[in-house]
């Protein structure tokens, strides 16, 4: 009966009970993790690093698990793919020890807005070396400058990377008696998860959005009509505001809201970013781009390469080498989800918790089983102003969101989704023999009525009860996990081994730059070449 009902319904209730029943109760463990952690390298005084890539961390090119991102001083920080949470967590701790050894008086900065910069061209591109590939990834980075300047670049976020079991995909497949192949379920049942994530973001904002400050060195003399308060010497803050980075003044591109891509099917959202990737941009054909002497930019289209596409969600699939990431999707289906809607949490030294991550087991989990029809460009627009509408006033109790072209407030859509998540928290806990699904739930559900209890609240609360800048909040923080990272002892890798990744990641860069038999223009050349549309 069970079975029937999920045929019939495809809600979240029936879901639930198809999968109790003996020969599927189980099909959810398995959920796989990674983690990408971002985070500024600093001085002592809060300044941003002008030093390079710390030399005995090995090389950004090759290092798997350090790297950098848009800067020479934005570390990455990577973890494998584990089943584990508790061992994700310590991988994070470790590789952070490991490079805080080798940065001497510098520290992390613990927060998402960055940190005091005087000027954008104190921020010093990435380098990766004179292969072409390290170039570039140089270059692609200098249009990014040229394009929406550096100090956006410079906002440090958490991305999380899951995947679900294939006893679950073929448990679902079974029930859902599906005549499609498991390679292309398994894509369009990651983008039914992605489509309802996109309507239910704002809740991750709300939970867990953690930059409501920033300092007024941001804004770089840009004018806003965002109702600051000012702090200290230099601190502003939303007073119900959540995620500063995922508003207008965050990690946005203005030139990409004209982009269709959508979610509805793989090789729709495919055809959308290849249509972005080949498309001459208005905004940014006056800017030089690799066929020149000195290019400022890869090329003149909407997006350089696909990965300047800014999404909170992607689909992914790890690629081989030298395929791109789309070719990747088309050649064997979605692998996996990559989260990028999540502030780093200034409360933990990892940037992210055990909470959160149970937390986002639940909720994607819900998401990827509860009903999710279409989704148009319409309802993708309403999500987007439902996001801004709690970046912006998000902890003011009774704001009114857009839910399916129905006002509600908050609590009430909140209250709703927890229900929900409480129901399925129930059935991973009993999957994986824990209870820890449903005490986060339970947790994290007194906080829709309560934003005080949320990562905001709390921020904002510090600042105000201390009377601090920003800036020094992040700094007594940095110093303080800078210590705890210190004392803590090597729990998953080991110090030899991580040191063996930095001789190899040198020796690897080293053989990729010898290797290279084109010159820059033409390795361009055969790069995009092989992009452009059939």
């Amino acid at each position: 009966m069970a079975e029937e009902a999920f045929l019939t319904t495809h809600d979240l209730s029936s879901a639930l009970n198809a999968l109790s029943a003996t020969q599927h109760q189980h099909a959810i463990k398995g959920i796989k993790r990674g983690i990408e952690r971002e985070s500024l390298r600093i001085k002592g005084n809060g300044a941003i690093s002008a030093l390079g890539h710390p030399k005995g961390v090995g090389s950004a090119l090759t290092n798997g698990h350090i790297t950098t991102d848009f800067s020479e001083s934005l570390l990455e920080f990577i973890t494998p793919v584990s089943e584990s949470a508790t061992e994700t967590l310590e991988q994070l701790k470790d590789l952070q020890k490991f490079t805080l050894e080798h940065m001497g008086d510098e520290l992390l900065w613990p927060i998402s807005m960055p940190c005091f910069i005087e000027d954008q061209d104190d921020i010093v591109l990435a380098q990766f070396g004179d292969s072409n590939t390290g170039r570039m990834k140089t270059l692609y980075r200098e249009g990014l400058k040229n394009r929406y300047g550096s100090m956006m670049q410079a906002i440090a976020g958490v991305h999380f990377n899951i995947s679900f079991p294939e006893s679950l995909w073929q448990s679902l497949h079974t029930l859902k008696q599906s005549e499609q192949s498991l390679e292309a379920f398994i894509s369009d049942g990651y983008l039914a998860l992605i489509r309802n994530f996109k309507r239910e973001l704002w809740l991750i904002s709300y939970l867990f959005g953690a930059s409501p400050a920033l300092c007024n060195s941001f804004l770089q003399g840009r004018k806003t009509d965002l109702p600051f308060k000012k702090l200290g010497k230099g601190t502003l803050y939303l007073e119900v505001g959540t995620a500063l980075r995922l508003g207008n003044l965050g990690y946005t591109n203005s030139a990409q809201s004209s982009l269709r891509v959508m979610y509805n099917s793989l090789d729709e959202y495919v055809a959308g970013l290849k249509k972005a990737i080949n498309t001459p941009s208005d905004l940014y054909g006056d800017i030089d781009d690799y066929i020149t002497q000195a290019p400022k930019q890869l090329n003149k289209n909407i997006l350089q390469i696909e990965n300047e596409f800014y999404s909170p969600i992607r689909p992914k699939r790890n690629a081989k080498s030298g395929e791109k990431p789309t070719d990747a999707l088309l050649r064997a289906g979605i692998e996996y989800v990559e989260i990028r809607a999540l502030d780093v949490n200034p409360f933990s030294e990892t940037g992210i918790d055990i909470d959160q991550i149970h937390f986002l087991d639940v909720f994607l989990t819900y998401c990827l089983l509860k009903n999710s029809p279409e989704m148009d460009w319409e309802e993708q627009a309403r999500s987007t102003e439902n996001l801004d509408t709690v970046v912006n006033q998000g902890r003011e109790l009774g704001v009114m969101l857009n839910d399916n072209n129905q006002q509600r407030t908050l609590q009430s859509w909140g209250s709703e989704i927890f229900n929900q998540l409480g129901d399925v928290a129930k059935h991973m806990d009993k999957a994986y023999g824990v209870t820890y699904y449903s005490e986060t739930i339970t947790k994290m559900a007194a906080w829709i009525d309560n934003p005080a209890l949320t990562f905001s609240g709390r921020y904002v609360r510090e600042l105000e009860n201390a009377g601090i800048d920003n800036g020094l909040f992040a700094i007594q923080l940095a110093n303080k996990y800078k210590q705890s990272h210190a004392q803590a002892d090597y729990k998953v890798f080991s110090k030899q081994w991580l040191e063996q990744q930095v001789k190899e990641s040198d020796k690897a860069r080293e053989e990729i730059e010898r290797s290279d038999t084109l010159s820059f223009t033409d390795f361009l050349d055969e790069y995009f070449k092989a992009k452009a549309p059939a």
